[in-house]
């Protein structure tokens, strides 16, 4: 019945059949309500439902069902077997297209009722498994749709859809036709090689890729990591397995891309290649992109822009539903993506896709596509350019790089382009392009070696005469140089293509290949035109970023030329509308982009900022944020190029179509621009990688040497990082490195992947001296061919191999290389895999690189085993100077170079660290065999490891053998107390000097040798350190033993163990035995007070033992020193330290106690110690026993004022004490003498005497009046205040004291400054009281026995009136006050007044001149007048008042003294003056009127001085008119700053009548020659003249010196920077030689020199009551000097010597250790600013020794440093005030020695230390040696080694330290 109806059965059935495998997977996919109704469609009476439905696996029930029911059809009726595959077509999803077209044709159409099964209504599936249990409810869910009305909705639809594919079949094969017909070779998808790359992808995107039945049972391909163009396969195998995945294929412009799609389409439409041929194939053009400018659909972009179905509206409806249904049956082909205008949307996955009816830009379309937001599942394959990658970054599944063409590949287009016709052409032209780097690299790509070859066919059919060819074979320069002069070439090549190019350009014969190229432009002169045409239009594009081109846009006749010379391509463009028009494009980006540069070197319309603006470097690099263009990047490259000196002549061709005036000359013009701008970017030293490669190739271009060799000036080791080499780049760098010569440059390349040709092109790199590779890329192949090109860098001095994949067999390559570099020195193969037998080939090279430096090879996977071979090789290779082994993370090995070798006298030896090392037995035995061959070692450091004690052992035992220098480190190694005792035996049997074992959290062992010592074992000083090892009392005896006799032992460290007072003992008990010891470290040893006790007994009973240092009670440190060489015990001085700790009575008794004893000098120090109650009275009882004594020092011991007066009771029961210091912030010691002391001096400061209302000043005045004389005391900085010093001063006639008291810093107000001024009435022995309330604070109170005069100075103390009040009492009550000081008190004049007036009205008698000087700053001018004019009305007792500068003195006298004097009874008050002077007080003349009056009343007036004021004409007529007033005056000094003549001509004038005055200071005045003629008259009479700096004629110094001749009578005599001269100087010398009594003598700044000196020491014997001699700048040499020292000593009355700034040396100073001592009035000693070596500052000291009076002595600036023996020597100089030290690069030596002698310098008060090199130690001292000197007011400290914060801290602690200029 079946057979009637159906005569086919057989062929449906045998379908079924055919497909039964394909189908059961695609059945195994589907859901299971699929599976269900097609399970149904049995009967049930069949008995196969039955059958299967007790299966126990739901899975495996499914698939024996599917069997099953396949098996049942198979054999079913036909209309059954029609019925299950409609049914199938119907249901099932993703049945590849071809199954599904094949089963729907034979299933036809059916009945509703044959597919409508009516026992699918009643079938029951519950038992059958679990898995369909739940299938019921989901199967209900389904679309409601009959099975028919599907088949009549979906078969439509296929039919539709299989016609399209027809129809796009045919476009595709159309397409193919037109690209072929000018193929030269077929294209071949399998031999098209492609390089896997890491495809971009985000985790968050769901991978969309259809299963293995979707893509009908083709296999998926694994997407692995390929790595970054590792490894390649064939395009064809690299797009296996892409269906359903986004594929990008990028590679080069030219590199075939748009080819190969449109061949994958052509494979396609034949049901080849990777693509399924049911699927729909849709090949789209990014370029055909551009030009839509509307939005549209999906449709529209199918059906607008790609192919046009023959069909209506129903039909594209259909297509588009079916597309949309079946998704993944299409292939979207994007081709040219880098030509596309706009970037990627890249949307993050949406929830909706979008809506593929609405119209979208179509750039978002394509993103849409991409993102999977429309077609989900669809396959889409695009091309692009490497730059563009970025872009697809989380959108694609698979990348790939088509690589280029190999020479194989080029030879075979060769040969195939030139065709058997031309196979000798061919020939010739494959051997110049291998020949040439740039033409080669072009035929790398399809594109461009089409182009090369039609070049060379053109150059060579140009020259094919036998002559030219003979010429280029010998020559074999038939290569253009450059890429630019490549391109000039193409240029001419195509067209000369042009049919009607007419008679050829006749090139010279002789003319070679490279200077065809570079003239090729010139010998096309016919159509420049037309090429500057091309260049416009190129120039033009590169603006616009176009390259399409349509009719409009070119020359009719320009557009001809192109089209037919090949220049431009021919291309279909589709329009808005779907029509087609043509369009054109460059054959190549780059012929446009080099064109365009033409135009930019040809053409004035470009400006130079526009090329400016063109011109720059292109990095490699990619980011998302770069512009996109369609270019590449070429166009600076061809700029450079063209800037050539040989580019110009065909450049000057091109640009006269531009019609430019001087063409030549602005070509040139333009080339030097662009080589400038090239300039700069050679000086940039902030270019990365990739853009210092485009640097080097644009230098390339250009053919500038100096330029190349700028680029490695600015940066010696060129650094290119991760990114792809070319040989075209490394050929690049050759030029550019070859440039710098013997200089030598380093490149490092770092991940940069290259091909082996890379390294042929690097070998032509000459000048090389470093060379690194840092890459996992770089293996042993790579290594081996680097190996062959090592040799050819003669200047290779340092190899790099790091972190790569090199091998024992690479590095077996590396040596075979490296051993013909035999001036390499560094050698890096770290990080590598060589493993040890790599290691070993590496040391066999060794010995063969004689300057070898170092070689690196760690982290190489190695064992023990690979030290072991380097420590081998140092046996045989000598120069290795240290292996160096950490772990195996860094390996090594250094050797000494030849310069150490030679230059060391003595054998250098190596050292050898392996440390954190895995060590076993064997292990360390086989490295310590190894060791006990060496030679000789220096060092072995075998640190970490963690070693246990039977590895320890099998080293010592072999430490004796080794040959070891220096020493042995174990850190780390071992932590146990028998590793200890093992290790100390070395002491005793080994060579050993030191050994250091701690085994605290770092464990550190050394064992130090003297390997070079000539002494036996036993006669060898050691050390023994055995720190932080927890020793007990046992172990110390362990330990004891194991040293055996270790007399030579003389350090011994054991601190930080366990010892206590057990271990103590048993360390002092074997003291006797350790003879040589020298220092002993208890520290941190648990030791308590007792064992405190037993160290101060073991003090005094062992000789050898001098110090003994405690901290914390013996808790902390406890170190002993010994001297053992010191046999004389009486010599000796021992100390005792506590430091740190809290002291008991019983403590400080038991300790006292058993240091009595002691027969040696003893220093005990209780330093920063707390004593308990009665602590210091136990102490203050054992002190007097203890007679060995000299000095207990408590510093920051004592810090109460109770304490320190409880100390100083030992004032009193103690005689020994010679001084007591005590402050709770510096020192504070006890100094005690052999006998009984003769005074004693005491000083207690920062104490406070008011705590809790106690009288504790009643309880020191008590103390201190029972004790011994004392020498001074001290009680500055107590906040004693009024009271307190008020209580004081009246106690100071019941103190003994003899020096001074100090109370400065004590809070003083008015009232306690006049306390304290009132001793000098109520304490007879008070000689001076110097006060002071401003920042010093100053309170001195002086003392002395001698009965002299005294002195009080009242500063800074802001006196009122009142308190003037009750300083004239105090004056008048102390008649033997003889000077008084007020300064800066601010007085009022009218205070000063009265005060005057009180001492005038007083009953004090003068027994002699009371001298009173007052300074205030407003003390000048009108105001210092007035004040001068009422003393002398108000007081009849003044005799002399002289105003200088801002002070008023005065000295009084009884008026009944003078009226004895005068012989008068009554005399008006200012009768009696007989000194009045202004000084330097800025008085002008005109206010000396006021003093007319007065001035007629000062009979007795005698000395006159109006010096360095403003003596305008008034001033002087005045002074004029008052001489004949003034009978008695005999002295007068008008002295000035600046003089005119007149004025000295009418002093001389006046001074002609007058002819009393005998004294006379004329010093700074112009003197006229009539002034001179004036002076003759009364210079005779003189006996003292001051003319320094006076100014006159040659005549008139003529006449005075001439008159000088006359003063026989003359003692003082001044001409200091006079100007004689050589007839005025012979008078000055015979004047001098008549004078007998001259007294002082001034001759600065004569520059005299050596003549003039020995003139000069022929008068000096004569002048035998000399005081005074002044002789500095005058070029006084020390041959001089020494001559002038010895007529000196003749002059036995000699106070001041001046001999500054002159030449004196050693000789002259030798002089005054002779003469000086003879000279003991000397007072005034200045040398400064002379060239005094050490030995004459040798001498100067022993001369400085006998000058008693000396008060002030200058050596600033005296050439040497070596001042101490100088500053030593002022402690015999009792009376020294002042020291200047300056400038001499003094350091601290000197300071110490003057903090050493200022206690004994009372009447110090200034010292200058400027410009030296004194540190913070030295001011240290000086800061302690002022406490005992209160009489230093200053000490300059400017310019020393001193920072500004550690002398702002000296100036808070002391402020007579100044730091500052000033």
């Amino acid at each position: 019945m079946d057979e009637e109806v159906d005569p086919d059965c057989e062929k449906v059935n045998s379908v079924l059949d055919q497909e039964s495998l394909e189908l059961f997977h695609v059945l195994c996919c589907q859901t299971p309500p699929v599976i269900m109704r097609l399970w149904n469609m049995m009967p049930t009476e069949t008995g196969w439902q039955n059958q299967h439905s007790s299966t126990s696996s739901a899975a495996a029930s499914v698939e024996d069902r599917i069997k099953a029911m396949l098996e049942y059809f198979r054999e079913a009726s036909t209309v059954e077997c029609r019925n299950f595959l409609l049914s199938v077509c119907m249901q099932c999803e993703n049945i590849p297209m071809r199954l599904e077209s094949r089963l729907m044709s034979v299933a036809g159409y059916a009945s509703t009722d044959a597919v409508q099964n009516p026992a699918s209504a009643s079938m029951s599936l519950t038992n059958t498994g679990g898995s369909f249990d739940s299938a019921t409810n989901e199967s209900d869910q389904k679309s409601s749709t009959p099975p028919f009305e599907e088949q009549l909705i979906k078969r439509p639809r296929i039919d539709h859809w299989e016609q399209y594919v027809s129809e796009v079949m045919s476009l595709l094969q159309r397409r193919w036709g037109r690209l072929t017909e000018c193929l030269v070779k077929e294209v071949q998808l399998e031999k098209v090689w492609v390089g896997p790359r890491t495809a971009n992808k985000h985790k968050d995107r769901p991978d969309q890729t259809p299963n293995s039945a979707d893509r009908g049972s083709r296999t998926p391909e694994p997407d692995g990591d390929y790595g970054y163009l590792e490894s390649k396969v064939t395009l064809e195998t690299f797009l296996q397995a892409c269906t359903g995945k986004v594929t990008v294929l990028v590679g080069q412009a030219g590199s075939g891309k748009t080819l190969l799609m449109s061949c994958l389409g052509q494979q396609w439409t034949n049901g080849l290649g990777p693509i399924p041929s049911s699927y729909l194939f849709v090949l789209l053009e990014f370029r055909q992109l551009n030009v839509v400018s509307c939005p549209l659909s999906l449709s529209d972009l199918l059906f607008q822009h790609y192919l046009p179905p023959n069909a209506n509206n129903d039909a594209k409806q259909a297509i588009v539903d079916y597309l949309l249904s079946n998704p993944e049956q299409s292939c979207w082909v994007l081709d040219g993506y880098d030509e596309f205008h706009w970037k990627l949307d890249k949307k993050k996955m949406q929830s909706e896709p979008l809506d593929f009816k609405e119209p979208l830009p179509v750039a978002e379309l394509i993103s849409g596509l991409l993102n999977r937001q429309l077609l989900a599942g669809s396959t889409i394959l695009v091309t692009c350019r490497v730059r563009d990658l970025i872009d697809f970054d989380g959108l694609s599944d698979k990348v790939g790089e088509l690589l280029g063409w190999d020479q194989h590949m080029i030879k075979e287009y060769v040969s195939s382009f030139f065709g058997e016709k031309d196979r000798s052409l061919g020939m010739q032209a494959t051997d110049l392009l291998l020949s040439s780097r740039h033409l080669l690299v072009m035929s790398s790509l399809p594109a461009l070696c089409n182009i090369c070859c039609i070049c060379l066919e053109h150059l060579l059919l140009e020259g094919s005469d036998a002559q030219h060819t003979q010429l280029l074979e010998e020559e074999g320069t038939g290569v253009p140089t450059t890429l630019t002069q490549v391109y000039l070439s193409v240029i001419s090549a195509f067209l000369s293509r042009y049919p009607n190019q007419g008679e050829r350009y006749e090139r010279p014969k002789t003319s070679t290949f490279s200077q065809s190229s570079v003239c090729a432009l010139a010998s096309l002169s016919q159509y420049r035109s037309e090429l500057y045409e091309l260049a416009r239009l190129a120039w033009g594009g590169l603006e616009t970023n176009k390259i399409l081109f349509v009719e409009e846009d070119v020359p009719k006749h320009v557009l001809e030329l192109s089209v037919k010379t090949g220049l431009l391509s021919q291309v279909e463009l589709r329009c808005h509308d779907g029509t087609l028009v043509s369009a054109y494009c460059f054959i190549h980006l780059t012929v446009q982009e080099f064109l365009a540069a033409l135009r930019i070197m040809t053409c004035n319309d470009i400006s130079d900022a526009q090329l400016k603006k063109r011109f720059s470097l292109k990095t490699r690099w990619t980011t998302k944020s770069d512009q996109k263009t369609v270019f590449t990047d070429s166009l600076y490259l061809y700029v450079c190029g063209l800037s050539s000196p040989h580019c110009t002549e065909a450049l000057v061709e091109v640009a006269r179509a531009s019609g430019i005036k001087g063409i030549q000359s602005w070509v040139k013009k333009r080339q030097a621009l662009v080589l400038n701008l090239l300039k700069a970017l050679c000086q940039n030293n902030n270019l990365t990688g990739p853009k210092i490669l485009q640097l080097c190739r644009c230098v390339q271009e250009s053919q500038d040497h100096q330029l190349a060799k700028l680029v490695m000036t600015v940066r010696p080791t060129l650094e290119l990082r991760n990114f792809w080499l070319s040989p075209n780049d490394i050929d690049a760098l050759a030029f550019v490195v070859n440039s710098v010569g013997d200089d030598g440059i380093g490149l490092d390349f770092r991940a940069c992947s290259m091909e082996l040709e890379c390294l042929d092109a690097l070998s032509r790199c000459q000048y090389i001296h470093y060379l690194s590779f840092r890459s996992r890329k770089y293996g042993d192949k790579f290594a081996e061919k680097l190996s062959s090109i090592l040799p050819e860098f003669k200047l290779l001095r340092k190899l790099e191999f790091c972190g790569a994949s090199l091998t024992a067999t690479g590095a077996a390559s590396l040596t075979s290389g490296l051993q013909n570099c035999p001036h390499i020195t560094d050698i890096n193969l770290s990080d590598n895999n060589l493993q040890d037998e790599g290691i070993r080939h590496i040391t066999q090279i060794f010995t063969k690189l004689q300057s070898l430096v170092s070689v690196t090879l760690g982290r190489n996977n190695t064992s023990l085993k690979a030290v072991e071979y380097l420590v081998q090789e140092m046996s045989s290779c000598l120069n290795i100077q240290h292996i160096h082994a950490d772990g195996m993370k860094e390996v090594r090995v250094t050797f000494f170079e030849k310069s150490d070798v030679n230059g060391h006298k003595t054998k250098l030896e190596p050292t050898v660290s392996l440390l954190n090392q895995k060590w076993s037995k064997d292990d360390m035995t086989n490295l310590a065999k190894s060791l006990t061959r060496l030679p000789a070692l220096s060092v072995l450091d075998l640190s970490g490891g963690q070693w246990d004690e039977e590895i320890l052992r099998t080293l010592a035992e072999f430490v004796p053998k080794f040959r070891i220098s220096e020493r042995i480190i174990l850190n780390d190694s071992c932590s146990s107390v028998v590793c200890v005792v093992a290790l100390t035996t070395l002491l005793s049997v080994c060579p050993v000097m030191e050994l250091h074992i701690g085994l605290q959290n770092l464990v550190q062992i050394s064992i130090i040798f003297n390997g070079k010592s000539e002494k036996p074992v036993s006669e060898m000083s050691k050390k023994l350190c055995l720190s932080c090892c927890n020793l007990l009392p046992a172990d110390f005896e362990r330990v004891w033993k194991s040293l055996g006799t270790s007399s030579g032992l003389t350090e011994l460290d054991l601190s930080h163990n366990h010892l206590g007072n057990k271990g103590l003992k048993k360390l002092l008990d074997v003291l006797p035995r350790l003879s040589e010891i020298q220092e002993i470290n208890a520290s941190n040893n648990d030791i308590s007070m007792n064992g405190v006790v037993m160290l101060a007994g073991a003090l005094c009973s062992r000789n050898t033992l001098k110090h003994i240092y405690i901290s914390n009670g013996g808790k902390e440190q406890v170190i002993l020193k010994f001297s053992p060489n010191q046999s004389n015990g009486k010599e000796q001085m021992k100390m005792f330290r506590i430091n740190n700790s809290n002291l008991l009575p019983s403590n400080i008794t038991d300790v006292c106690r058993r240091l009595v004893p002691c027969r040696f000098h003893l220093e005990l120090e209780l330093l920063h110690c707390s004593f308990a109650d009665r602590a210091i009275d136990n102490l203050l009882k054992v002190l007097p026993t203890m007679s060995s004594l000299q000095r207990l020092n408590v510093s920051n011991s004592i810090t109460s004022t109770t304490e320190a007066l409880t100390l100083i009771n030992c004032l009193i029961n103690n005689q020994r004490i010679t001084s007591v210091e005590l402050s709770p912030q510096s020192e504070s010691l006890i100094c005690f003498d052999r006998v009984k002391a003769k005074q004693v001096s005491c000083r207690l400061a920062y104490f406070c005497f008011k705590e809790e209302n106690i009288a504790l000043m009643e309880r020191l005045l008590k103390n201190l009046q029972l004790s011994q004389q004392l020498s001074y005391l001290d009680l500055s900085n107590n906040q004693l205040e009024d009271e307190d010093v008020k209580i004081l001063v009246d106690s100071l006639p019941r103190l003994k004291i003899s020096s001074f008291v100090n109370l400065s810093n004590n809070k003083l107000a008015q009232q306690g400054v006049l306390d304290v001024a009132s001793t000098l009435c109520t304490c007879s022995n008070v000689s001076d009281v110097d006060v002071s309330l401003g920042e010093d604070r100053r309170c001195l109170i002086w003392f002395s026995d001698k009965g002299c005069g005294k002195t009080l100075s009242v500063r800074e103390s802001n006196l009122a009136c009142d308190h003037l009040v009750r300083l004239a009492e105090i004056v008048s009550n102390c008649p033997s006050l003889t000077k008084l000081e007020l300064k800066n008190n601010k007085l009022q004049s009218e205070w000063i007044e009265d005060f005057v007036k009180l001492l005038n009205s007083s009953q004090r008698v003068y027994t002699v001149s009371f001298f009173i000087s007052v300074e205030e700053h407003w003390i000048r001018a009108k105001e210092a007048v007035s004040l001068l004019c009422r003393c002398l009305e108000l007081s009849n007792n003044i005799q002399t008042i002289r105003i200088h500068h801002t002070t008023l003195h005065l000295s009084l006298m009884n008026v009944t003294q003078l009226t004895t004097i005068s012989g008068e009874a009554t005399l008006p008050a200012q009768s009696i003056v007989t000194n009045i002077g202004f000084v330097d007080c800025a008085v002008d003349g005109y206010q000396l009127a006021s003093m007319w009056s007065i001035i007629q009343q000062c009979h007795l007036l005698t000395e006159l001085d109006f010096s360095y004021n403003s003596l305008d004409t008034e001033g002087t007529n005045f002074l004029c008119s008052l001489l004949p007033l003034l009978p008695s005056l005999t002295s007068l000094s008008i002295a000035i700053k600046e003089s005119t003549v007149s004025v000295a001509e009418e002093f001389s004038q006046a001074l002609r009548q007058y002819i009393s005055i005998q004294h006379l200071n004329l010093s700074g005045h112009v003197i006229s020659d009539t002034a001179a003629q004036n002076m003759t008259t009364f210079l005779p009479r003189l006996r003292s003249l001051n003319l320094s700096r006076c100014v006159w004629s040659a005549a008139g110094g003529m006449q005075l010196m001439e008159t000088l001749e006359q003063c026989i009578s003359l003692e003082d005599l001044c001409l200091d920077y006079v100007q004689l001269n050589e007839k005025s100087l012979l008078c000055l010398a015979q004047a001098l030689r008549k004078i007998n009594s001259l007294q002082s003598l001034k001759l600065d700044g004569w520059r005299m020199a050596c003549s003039g000196i020995e003139q000069l020491t022929k008068f000096l014997p004569v002048w035998k009551e000399l005081r005074v001699i002044s002789l500095s700048k005058n070029l006084v040499s020390d041959q001089s000097g020494e001559k002038l020292l010895e007529a000196l000593s003749s002059c036995s009355h000699l106070q001041e010597l001046y001999l500054s700034s002159n030449s004196l040396g050693d000789l002259t100073a030798a002089r005054m250790a002779l003469v000086l001592p003879s000279l003991t009035h000397l007072t005034v000693l200045d040398i400064s600013e002379n060239q005094i070596g050490t030995d004459g500052s040798a001498k100067l000291s022993e001369a400085i020794k006998n000058l008693k009076n000396l008060n002030k002595i200058n050596l600033t600036s005296v050439g040497t440093s070596d001042l101490s023996a100088v500053a030593a020597s002022l402690v015999h100089c009792p009376v020294i005030q002042d020291v200047s030290l300056g400038w001499n690069n003094c350091g601290d030596d000197v300071v110490l020695e003057l903090a050493r002698v200022l206690p004994f310098c009372h009447k110090m008060t200034r010292i200058d230390l400027e410009s030296n090199s004194v540190s913070v130690c030295g001011v240290e001292a000086l800061v302690g040696a002022l406490r005992s000197s209160p009489a230093l007011q200053i000490i300059r400290l400017w310019r020393n080694k001193v920072s500004s914060n550690e002398a702002h801290r000296f100036s808070l602690t002391e402020r007579r330290l100044n730091f500052s200029s000033t």
